[in-house]
C-alpha cells in the first residue's frame, strides 16, 4: 500500500467520521435580564403580558429564551444592586419595568442594551436622545404620562363639578417627576383647581399623605406613577374610601382594587409589545436605532362599587366615555 494512499484513506476517515463544526457548537440560548421595583405578585398581568408577547415570537421560557426575574420587592435602593447582579450575569438584555428601574440599568451598563416596557418621558429623564433616533443603548416604549395627568385632572372635575382643592400624591425621585407636575400645573391653572402636593417616599407614610389631605380639606385625590404605591394599591384604595374622597390613580389595576377610575395607557399592552424590542435586538437590531415606540392603546375605566361607597354618583355623560365600568 502506498504511502500517499494511505494519508488518503486517513484523510477520508477523518471527514467523513467528525461531526459538522455547528453540531460541535450547541447554540446559544439567550439570557434576558428582567428588572423591577416591585413584586411578582403586584405585576403579575404585566409580566403575563410580556410573556404573551414572547410566545407569539415564538420564544418559550426555559426552551429557546431564558429570563433572569429581579425583584425589588418596592425596595427602591435595591434595584442598583440588582441590575449590577444582572450585569455580572452577563445577560444578553435588560428589560426594566419603569422609571427607576431603567435608570439603575443605565447606571450599571452602557454596552448591554436595555429596553423600557414604560417611561414617563425617556427624552426628559436623558435616557435617549431623542424618541426617533435612541442614539444609545436604550429603546422602548413611552407612557405619556405628562401629558395623560391634565387629562385625568379634567375627568375628576366631570366627575367632581365642585372640585377645587387635588391632593397629587406622588413620589420626588421617580425619573419624569418634575415633568408630570408640571403639566398638572398647567392643567389646574385651566380648570381653577388648586394642587396640594404630597411626597411619598416610602409606603408607610401613605397614611400621613392621606391625612394632610383631609386636614387641608381635599375634594379628591390624584395619585401619580410610583413603584412605592405598586404594592399598596388596595390601602390606597381603602383610604380613599374612608376618607370619601374621588381618586384617580396612574394604572387599571388600582380600580381591580377598589379604586374609582383610571385614564391612560393600557399598561399590559405595552409590556406584551416591548417583547417585540426584545426579538429585534436579539435579532441584531441596535437600540440606538430603533425608536421608542409611543401608546396607540388607552382605557378610561370607572368603578361603580367604588364611587357608591364614597357616595357619589358619576355622571351619565362620563360614564358613556368610558372603556370599561365596574358594576
Amino acid at each position: 500500500m502506498s504511502k500517499k494512499f494511505v494519508i488518503w484513506l486517513l484523510a477520508t476517515f477523518v471527514l467523513t467520521t467528525a461531526p459538522p463544526a455547528e453540531a460541535q457548537q450547541p447554540t446559544k440560548i439567550p439570557r434576558i435580564g428582567y428588572l423591577t421595583a416591585g413584586s411578582l405578585s403586584a405585576q403579575s398581568a404585566r409580566i403575563e403580558a410580556f410573556r404573551q408577547g414572547l410566545r407569539e415570537l415564538g420564544y418559550v421560557e426555559g426552551k429557546n429564551i431564558v429570563i433572569e426575574w429581579r425583584f425589588a420587592e418596592g425596595t427602591l435602593d435595591r434595584q442598583s444592586e440588582l441590575a449590577a447582579e444582572l450585569v455580572r450575569l452577563k445577560v444578553d438584555m435588560i428589560v426594566t419595568g419603569g422609571p427607576r428601574s431603567t435608570r439603575a440599568a443605565k447606571e450599571a451598563t452602557s454596552t448591554i442594551p436595555i429596553v423600557m416596557t414604560q417611561d414617563t418621558d425617556p427624552v426628559s429623564t436623558g435616557f435617549v436622545a431623542s424618541l426617533a433616533r435612541p442614539g444609545g443603548n436604550i429603546t422602548g416604549l413611552s407612557t405619556l404620562r405628562p401629558e395623560l395627568s391634565g387629562k385625568q385632572l379634567e375627568l375628576l372635575k366631570e366627575i367632581v363639578p365642585r372640585l377645587s382643592r387635588v391632593a397629587v400624591l406622588g413620589t420626588s425621585t421617580i425619573p419624569g417627576h418634575a415633568q408630570v407636575l408640571k403639566e398638572l400645573e398647567l392643567a389646574a391653572g385651566a380648570l381653577k383647581v388648586k394642587l396640594q402636593y404630597l411626597d411619598v417616599l416610602d409606603p408607610k407614610d401613605i397614611d400621613t399623605a392621606f391625612r394632610a389631605a383631609g386636614k387641608e380639606r381635599a375634594d379628591a385625590v390624584l395619585v401619580l406613577t410610583s413603584a412605592v404605591f405598586t404594592s399598596q394599591r388596595k390601602q390606597l384604595a381603602n383610604l380613599a374610601v374612608k376618607s370619601r374622597l374621588p381618586a384617580s390613580y396612574p394604572t387599571a389595576e388600582y380600580t381591580d382594587a377598589g379604586g374609582l377610575m383610571y385614564y391612560g395607557v393600557n399598561t399590559p399592552d405595552l409590556y406584551r409589545r416591548a417583547a417585540t424590542y426584545v426579538d429585534k435586538i436579539l435579532k441584531g437590531r441596535t437600540p440606538a436605532d430603533l425608536p421608542v415606540e409611543q401608546p396607540m392603546r388607552f382605557e378610561f375605566i370607572v368603578s361603580l362599587p367604588a364611587a357608591k361607597k364614597i357616595g357619589l354618583t358619576v355622571p351619565p355623560n362620563v360614564l358613556v366615555r368610558a372603556t370599561k365600568v365596574i358594576q
